[in-house]
């Protein structure tokens, strides 16, 4: 049985995109799912999402999953880069580091993104990284992602017409990454 931790992104919510569904596909299978709610737009930085999840900090071990949705994905990275607790896998959609290039989104993601990451450390902290990418995402370029994948050594699997993996886009379920994760529980 395995923590399962979903991180939303910037103006995020856990309600929202494929969330819910997928905390509840994971707990027909037995897992624990958490999907805490980080302050956005307002508080939108590390300091503040770092004390939120302080509280889910007890859920990561070696059998723990992290899945991060677009900013969730930086400030995984920022997660596995502080802890000294390895865990199972890390799943990363939407990901990217340093700025998107948008102005409504790079002053508040610039606190969790726009830094250099200790690659070593992060990739010491998760067994296994999965990155999905779409080639028509409006807000993260595939070159983002494409980088986020040299960064951490691993292909990144390229979703098409997956938008930004948003109910917009829609992204009310993601078979593709429900299927992934079933693969190493």
């Amino acid at each position: 049985m395995a923590n399962v931790i979903i991180v939303h992104g910037t103006y995020g919510y856990p309600e929202e995109n494929w969330f819910p569904w997928l905390k509840e596909e994971l707990e027909k299978l037995g897992q624990t799912v958490f999907v805490p709610k980080f302050p956005t737009p307002e508080g939108n930085n590390l300091e503040n999402w770092l004390k939120v999840f302080e509280n889910y900090e007890k859920y990561l071990d070696e059998d723990s999953i992290v899945v991060g949705h677009s900013q969730g994905v930086p400030f995984l990275l920022n997660v596995l880069e502080r802890s000294d607790k390895p865990i199972k896998a890390t799943f990363l959609v939407a990901g990217f580091t340093g700025l998107v290039g948008l102005p409504q989104f790079d002053p508040l993601n610039k606190t969790i993104s726009d830094r250099e990451f200790n690659w070593e450390k992060i990739k010491q902290n998760s067994g296994n990284f999965y990155l999905y990418h779409s080639d028509n995402d409006p807000y993260v370029s595939v070159e983002l992602g494409l980088e986020l994948a040299k960064n951490l050594g691993v292909e990144s699997k390229l979703v098409k017409n997956a938008g930004h993996f948003n109910t917009k886009s829609g992204y009310d379920e993601f078979e593709i990454l429900l299927e992934d994760i079933k693969k190493i529980l």
